[in-house]
């Protein structure tokens, strides 16, 4: 690719001299800022001594603010650990010198000016609080010289080059993870190019569920029981393996990479508050595929608001339970036959207290009769993008649930179950927007490529060439922030903040990628029949559910500050 004007031949024209150490050296005067901040919106949303709720929720662009920063914070840090270990193993060239110095480049800047929460609100510095002294720190030379000298468009043609240079079904730049991974990566990808992306986009526009072979041929991979222990008939792997695997697949389709969500959730939810004969019992089932679960939590008017929860379960002379009630957004409803189901069994309680979670026991449907089992009705809700499996609204009235399906056979652990789940939901969202945005790059580069306008390529343009550059660079900037929640979780850390900061950033990550690919196709990425339109449909999911970018915002401001 040759770009008029630009002699970019030689590395060194724009891959910065000693950069780690520059990289290196530029995240302390953030920390800086970050404790300032931080420090500063603790005065704002204290009320005697303590930090006050409503004064967070009035506050809301600072302290939303404070989690974008810590997220930025974070990333940063986490791309130098990732530079350091290639370079490390030999293995830092000059695409991961390239994407390593745009990023630091282009998220310096956006800490001094602007981060983006969304297209409509950027967060800057002074609505934390902070002034033109405060921010003096991020005139440090190395700020200075990677503000400067990282993100040129120079260093992104060049990148856009050597991604060119690249075989297919590749991501740009080396992952960082082990060998063992990525020998799974390649097994998935290789196996979402050959029977997912041929298929994927017919899916969609059908509005069809994901065939049953495919789900059959995915048991037998290992999906549904990949974290699942060994002694419970599943692989005992771990969460960073379901990261790779999630993120290969939805980079085919995001319906054929979030089958096994339900399963994880559902798994999570045993493992960690079922009792010994409820692990015996279902956790073997789910593993194989045998069983098919799907989580039945939210409700019509009450979204995040678990603890608002009305659908009721009431306890019979026999121990078993009724259920009455309505839930809504139920992903892949009636292929299940299980629920993981979360309902109020304490009629005098109003908040998460008095909710418990049961293993609802269902009949799958067929097209003719979806919900055939006793006291269930439901309705499809018809949906953008996310639509290989569908989503449902469920009435339920009088359901009957074996009160041996209550979840650990004790009343009113249902929400305290439920939040030891999000960890791995949302790093496990975060690959899948991760899976999505490289599905975009990858539709987006090749169609600038195939494209002529005006005698040459598109990606021969360079604002062409610049959105394919930052895609690249920050795909893999929420990829090793992803990474490194589940490698937090698989040690046994809490990571409740990391696995929220990968997912926000990563559903942003998303869609941008997928917004940018579409305008690269100009008027064709509008219409249907080209694949980025259902990209841009599915992407646009990643920022609502398993927590709403402005609730994940609240979630890691409130752990900030506590």
């Amino acid at each position: 690719m040759a770009h008029d004007g630009q002699d970019i031949g030689m590395t060194q024209a724009v891959v910065l001299p000693e950069l780690l150490t520059l990289t290196g050296a530029a995240i302390a005067p953030v920390e800086q800022v970050f404790d300032t901040a931080r420090a500063r919106i603790r005065d704002m949303v204290t009320v005697d001594g303590r930090i006050s709720g409503a004064r967070v929720e009035a506050e809301q662009t600072a302290t939303h603010g404070l989690a974008w920063l810590a997220t930025y914070l974070e990333s940063l840090r986490q791309m130098q650990k990732w530079a350091q270990a290639l370079a490390a193993e030999g293995k830092f060239g000059e695409i991961e010198q390239l994407i390593h110095q745009i990023a630091f480049g282009e998220y310096l800047w956006q800490i001094y000016g602007g981060i983006q929460m969304n297209q409509a609100e950027i967060l800057r510095l002074q609505d934390m609080g902070l002034s033109q002294e405060d921010m003096r720190g991020l005139m440090s030379p190395e700020v200075m010289t990677l503000t400067q000298s990282g993100n040129t468009q120079a260093a992104r043609l060049r990148l856009v080059d050597l991604m060119q240079e690249q075989k297919a079904n590749v991501m740009f730049g080396a992952s960082g993870l082990d060998e063992e991974l990525e020998m799974i990566r390649d097994q998935f990808r290789r196996y979402a190019v050959e029977k997912v992306e041929p298929f994927a986009h017919e899916w969609h526009l059908k509005d069809e569920l994901i065939p049953m072979e495919v789900i059959e041929e995915l048991a037998e991979m290992g999906v549904f029981g990949l974290t699942i222990p060994e002694e419970y008939g599943g692989f005992g792997l771990s969460k960073a393996s379901m990261c790779v695997v999630s993120e290969e697949l939805s980079r085919g389709y995001i319906g054929v990479g979030s089958l096994g969500t339900r399963s994880e959730i559902a798994a999570e939810l045993i493992i960690a508050g079922g009792t010994e004969e409820q692990k015996q019992k279902w956790l073997p089932q789910i593993a194989s595929a045998e069983t098919l679960p799907t989580a039945v939590f939210t409700e019509p008017n009450t979204g995040s608001d678990l603890g608002s929860l009305r659908t009721r379960a009431v306890k019979d002379e026999n121990g078993d339970y009724k259920v009455t009630g309505n839930k809504t957004w139920i992903t892949h409803a009636t292929r299940t036959q299980v629920m993981t189901l979360l309902a109020r069994t304490d009629p005098e309680t109003s908040d998460y207290k008095g909710l418990s979670m049961f293993l609802a026991e269902k009949t799958p449907g067929t097209d003719e009769n979806p919900f055939p089992t006793d006291g269930m009705t439901g309705g499809e809700i018809e949906v953008l993008g996310y639509r290989g499996m569908k989503e449902y609204e469920l009435g339920f009235d009088n359901f009957h649930v074996k009160g041996e399906n209550l979840l650990g056979g004790e009343e009113g652990k249902g929400f305290k179950q439920l939040m030891e789940t999000f960890e791995s939901a949302r790093i496990q969202t975060a690959a899948r927007a991760i899976g999505v945005a490289q599905s975009a790059l990858d539709i987006a580069m090749q169609y600038a490529e195939d494209r002529k306008q005006f005698g040459k390529s598109l990606i021969n343009f360079p604002r062409v060439a610049n959105k394919l550059a930052l895609m690249a660079v920050e795909i893999m900037i929420a990829r090793q922030l992803t990474y490194f929640s589940a490698f937090e979780k698989d040690e046994g850390r809490r990571c409740d903040l990391e696995a929220g900061m990968a997912k926000l950033l990563g559903a942003r990550v998303a869609w941008a990628s997928a917004d940018n690919g579409l305008q690269i196709h100009g008027g064709n990425g509008f219409a249907l029949e080209y694949k980025i339109s259902r990209v841009l449909c599915d992407a646009r999911i990643l920022n609502i559910f398993e927590g709403a970018a402005e609730i994940q915002a609240q979630v890691i401001a409130r752990r900030l500050l506590a």
